[in-house]
């Protein structure tokens, strides 16, 4: 058995729809971190996301590195992303129970790393549930005490562009890597895992349907999708 929460980033894009339509058909609750800056310019498409029953969270207004910015620079960055989410959630009609962060890149703040820890938990943001992850760098790396989200298993399939080199064999040997470089391996028995994905309409133009296709493989694997649960609640 293979447990997993489904997380994707940088909504929102002309394809979260298709995304959020065939997550529904699946019956997978995903939790969907928003690109501010994208959610203005698919506003009704994030709506779409929250009145089907997707969890969404803080993802920042414009994606930076957060080690190349101040740590009042970083603030900023959240809460204007927080303040375009509780509009988002009120027009949605649907009730803030959560507020989860993940930072862009996975970059934490370099140097502000631990003031932006010590923020996230004053503001109240809510930590995904990791208790039942095995991986000993997970602890290794302080992951299991950090207030943001991180991730198990990346697909990395937003590498798949025009002359990148990288295409969806690449994704493919990923998945199906026993021994990766980072990470743990998806699909490992007795697996726990925070999976990430992308809502890329690049990558849906190369790929189409491309989250279709790798959410299907691990459902045939026997990853069973768990809904998002999170300390405290």
């Amino acid at each position: 058995m293979i447990k997993a929460v489904l997380t994707i980033d940088d909504i929102a894009s002309d394809n979260t729809r298709a995304i959020v339509d065939y997550l529904c058909e699946k019956g997978i609750k995903a939790v969907m971190f928003a690109w501010g800056d994208m959610v203005e310019k698919h506003y009704d498409n994030a709506l779409y996301a929250l009145k089907k029953g997707m969890i969404v969270g803080n993802h920042s207004f414009s994606h930076p590195e957060f080690s190349k910015l101040s740590l009042d620079g970083c603030i900023s960055e959240i809460e204007k992303c927080e303040a375009l989410l509780d509009r988002l959630y009120k027009d949605a009609g649907v009730v803030r129970q959560y507020r989860p962060f993940r930072f862009p890149y996975g970059d934490d703040g370099g140097e502000n790393r631990e003031g932006l820890q010590k923020y996230l938990a004053e503001k109240g943001f809510d930590k995904l549930n990791d208790t039942e992850i095995p991986y000993k760098w997970w602890k290794d790396e302080g992951l299991d005490r950090r207030i943001d989200t991180l991730w198990t298993f990346d697909f990395e399939e937003y590498k798949i562009r025009r002359g990148s080199g990288f295409t969806v064999d690449d994704v493919w040997k990923r998945v199906n890597d026993h021994s990766p470089e980072y990470g743990a391996p998806l699909l490992e028995n007795g697996g726990r895992h925070i999976i990430l994905l992308h809502a890329h309409d690049e990558t849906e133009e190369l790929v189409p349907g491309y989250y279709r296709q790798f959410i299907d493989y691990m459902l045939e694997k026997g990853v069973s999708f768990i809904e998002p649960v999170f300390l405290g609640h």
